[in-house]
């Protein structure tokens, strides 16, 4: 099944998806005016600490404060903590800890509170781990990373990591004495997927361009005023080649001379077998529409996604959790109706790993499929759910079914999701995704007009409204205008206003 990566480059906007057979599995979304932080490293300055939520709040220079947890503080573990509180220039180091099933560094036990370890006024090297999304500020870190093609550089953490999907024994072992043998002492490293064949000597190359930067980051650290940026990560387009681009891709298929050029450039770096596999495309018909996934596209932000069997699933999103509800809709099944709420369970399945991929919906997520007796039918669900995110690069937890029927997971998040950075809430709603009902708009008038009769005069009263409260008001309502005018002694004139909003009304009373 071949794969390709389509990339629309333009000034305003780059956009990029993997498509799988055609199919559009991955779409990533950057705009200049709106361009992504996760992965920048910045001097900031401690604000505030928080001992309570064991956390502080570090001004970068951005809008608004980073929030640094105390998981993510670096500090080594010969260092006098007096020492480095009175020392706040000092970058942070970190914990060691080598555990060759973690892809990640984690927080020894034991570790000092945060009032230990920061103190207002300080300064820290961080990089930001989550981009700031809604209201809140960016997730920042101590614990540097700098990705490669095959290499993940930890510089402040004494580690070596393989990558989980490298399932291979001998190939860990292989790739974990060749890093022990190659990295300076005290750093750390995780090996890629995407190096699980390549040879010692493209590892070293990668190793000594990862050391090179590093120490091109730390003089320029040292010279930065607080608070300021030290190093910018790649653009998405140079990142999603760095990190998508590999052997298993077909083609990648750009429409921009330009970026074209530059990603031939970026190739022959790390991958030069690989540049005949970059297209430029430069037909009449647009990159996206030409491959048919444009519509796609916008059906990623529609709320009601439909089965194939009729039936469908809603997806709701809120600042604290995404919530997907299945039902079956138009299906009715051919035989009883467990079978019926079984199969559409099943392929919900296939469909909610898929937009949560698609979409890049992180955080806490809650499925409510539908309620199931059959204790094996239950359990093949959860089983083939489990494959079903298999495919899913980010991290997932999945809890079995409860008693309720309920599904609850999480996936990682870094970034806001496609609904996040194509969506802006409703100017009518205000975001709560519904308004006030043309009936309560109606009888909310009637009341007024009964309040208002006896204090003013005249004997006519017109009112503007929307079209849709006026076609109520004449219609469904005309019984009530009649009684109103009735109990008023007053005549209504209803005249509908195309540019009113739908909540507002102007009542005039003339003589």
């Amino acid at each position: 099944m071949y794969t390709d990566i389509l990339i629309n480059a333009t000034p305003y906007e780059n956009r990029i998806a993997l498509v799988e057979a055609g199919n559009l599995l991955e779409f990533h979304l950057e705009r200049p005016a709106e361009k992504g932080l996760t992965g920048n490293i910045y001097k900031g300055r401690v604000v505030r600490v928080l001992p309570g939520m064991q956390a502080a709040f570090v001004d970068i220079g951005l809008e608004r404060t980073g929030f640094l947890y105390v998981d993510d503080i670096h500090i080594a573990a010969t260092d006098d903590i007096e020492n480095r509180m009175t020392n706040g220039d000092q970058p942070c180091t970190q914990y060691t800890l080598d555990s060759p099933e973690q892809d990640s560094p984690g927080q020894s036990t034991g570790a000092p509170s945060i009032d230990e370890l920061l103190k207002e006024g300080q300064e820290v090297l961080v990089q930001i781990s989550k981009e700031p999304i809604g209201t809140k500020g960016a997730r920042l870190t101590c614990h540097i990373t700098l990705p490669c093609r095959n290499l993940v550089f930890m510089p402040l953490t004494d580690h070596i990591g393989i990558s989980r999907k490298i399932t291979d024994e001998e190939v860990r072992q292989r790739l974990r004495e060749t890093i022990e043998k190659l990295r300076p002492q005290g750093t750390g490293f995780i090996v890629r997927t995407v190096a699980e064949n390549v040879s010692d000597e493209e590892l070293e190359a990668d190793m000594e361009f990862l050391l090179v930067l590093w120490d091109e980051i730390k003089s320029a650290a040292a010279k930065a005023p607080v608070p300021s940026l030290v190093y910018k990560d790649l653009d998405m387009v140079l990142r999603s080649v760095r990190d998508l681009f590999t052997k298993d891709i077909n083609e990648l298929i750009v429409d921009s001379r330009p970026v074209y050029e530059r990603l031939l450039s970026f190739v022959q770096t790390f991958a030069p077998e690989l540049q005949s596999r970059i297209i430029h495309y430069d037909g009449a018909t647009p990159l996206f529409e030409s491959y048919g996934i444009e519509v796609d596209i916008n059906r990623a932000l529609d709320k009601k996604v439909w089965l194939r069997s009729g039936g469908y699933i809603i997806i709701e999103t809120t600042e604290a959790l995404t919530v997907i509800d299945v039902n079956t809709g138009r299906y009715v099944g051919k035989n009883d109706l467990a079978e019926t709420i079984f199969k559409t369970n099943m392929e919900a399945v296939k469909e909610i790993a898929y937009q949560l991929r698609l979409r890049n919906i992180g955080g806490i997520i809650i499925i409510d499929f539908i309620d199931m007796d059959s204790e094996q039918h239950r359990e093949e669900l959860f089983t083939a759910f489990q494959e079903a995110m298999r495919k899913d690069k980010n991290r997932v937890n999945i809890l079995r079914l409860s008693e309720f029927g309920l599904v609850q997971m999480t996936r990682k998040r870094s970034c806001e999701s496609l609904s996040q950075l194509m969506s802006e809430p409703c100017f009518y709603c205000g975001g709560d995704g519904i308004i006030k009902s043309r009936r309560s708009i109606c009888y909310e008038i009637f009341r007024k007009i009964s309040r208002d009769a006896k204090k003013i005069g005249g004997r006519n009263v017109t009112i503007k409204v929307h079209p849709r409260v006026a076609d109520m008001l004449l219609r469904e309502e005309s019984s009530n205008i009649e009684l109103l005018e009735q109990e008023t002694g007053k005549r209504f004139t209803i005249i509908p206003v195309r540019d009113i909003h739908i909540k507002r009304y102007e009542v005039i009373w003339k003589e």
